[in-house]
Formats: C-alpha cells, sequence, structure tokens
C-alpha cells in the first residue's frame, strides 16, 4: 500500500482531526528512526500512519485496540511486521514487542502527545520554538501531558536510544511536519 492509499483510507476510518495529526505525527517520527536504525522507511512511516486506524470503533473497548486495525491492515495486504507492530503497541493487547518496528511504535505513540502538548504550552504555540531542553522539564513535572505515559516513553532504550536523544529524535521529525500539525 502507498501512502496516498493509506491516508485514504485512515481519513475514510478516522474522523477525529487530532488523532489523524497525531497518526501524521507518528508516521513522521517512525520514518525519521526507520532513517536512523537503517530500515524500511516506507514499511515503518506506514506502520505510524496506520496504527489508530481502529480507534474510534474501538474506543470503547480498549483490550481491541489494535487487533481489530491489524485485521483491517490484513485483510489490505499488508506485511505481517507492520500488522504485528499495530498489534503489539497496544499495552492493554497483550501482544509481546518482539522486532525494533514493534519497540519503536510502542515507544513513538505517546511520545507525539508530549511534544504536542510541550509545543501548546509554550508562549509562541509553535513546534519551531520548542527544543530538547524545553521538553525534557516538562517531562519531568508528573502533572504536565499526563496522558503521555513517561514509562511507555522510556522504552526507548530498548532501542538503544537515550531518553534525550529520543526526544530529539522525534521533535526534529514533527518540526519537519508542523504545517500539516498546524503548529
Amino acid at each position: 500500500m502507498d501512502r496516498e492509499s493509506a491516508l485514504a483510507l485512515v481519513k475514510s476510518r478516522v474522523k477525529n482531526k487530532n488523532l489523524i495529526k497525531h497518526m501524521l505525527a507518528t508516521e513522521a517520527v517512525m520514518a525519521a528512526l526507520a532513517r536512523k536504525f537503517n530500515q524500511d522507511e516506507s514499511l515503518w512511516a506506514l506502520a505510524g500512519l496506520l496504527h489508530d486506524l481502529d480507534y474510534d470503533q474501538t474506543a470503547d473497548q480498549p483490550e481491541q485496540h489494535g487487533l481489530v486495525g491489524a485485521r483491517i491492515l490484513e485483510d489490505k495486504g499488508l506485511p505481517a511486521e507492520l500488522v504485528q507492530a499495530v498489534k503489539a503497541h497496544n499495552p492493554a493487547v497483550g501482544v509481546e514487542r518482539k522486532t525494533l518496528l514493534d519497540k519503536a511504535l510502542y515507544a513513538v505513540d505517546p511520545i507525539t502527545g508530549l511534544l504536542v502538548a510541550a509545543a501548546l504550552v509554550h508562549p509562541q504555540k509553535k513546534m519551531s520554538a520548542i527544543d530538547g531542553a524545553f521538553v525534557m522539564n516538562r517531562f519531568k513535572e508528573k502533572s504536565f501531558a499526563r496522558g503521555a505515559d513517561r514509562e511507555q516513553i522510556k522504552s526507548c532504550r530498548h532501542l538503544g536510544l537515550s531518553l534525550e536523544e529520543f526526544i530529539a529524535i522525534s521533535l526534529a521529525a514533527m518540526q519537519g511536519i508542523a504545517r500539516e500539525l498546524g503548529l
């Protein structure tokens, strides 16, 4: 599946514009990580773009989120590695994260929300106005962006990345699509 088809699929199934922005942000960060690790950038980006495809459908059944999406993606003929990562990104499902792709998607999912929240609390409300130090300070505030699971973000260590390095890569990727994100 090419990106254009994937984006059309997302827009046909996901109605919340902020969720679509989250999926775009996840796509950008996953592509950046794929470049860093010499992985298939297209595959990793698609995993990021499609990972919450079933969210509207499974919002009231968190234990199904990822499983329903994986079935949809499997039916569309997407690679098994991508389908596995979509299943494994939701800890409520209980699917073991084995591959680098699985581990990356799991860590990336909450970092995008943290970075958006950090940009929104900055006086300029722009992704370009924040840097790694600003984000690290916010990361340490337990009351800030409570929905961004800090332990899940810190799982970047399973990728061989420090938290600071992971934040820097993620921030640069999202700054690259700031216009699409409205930030």
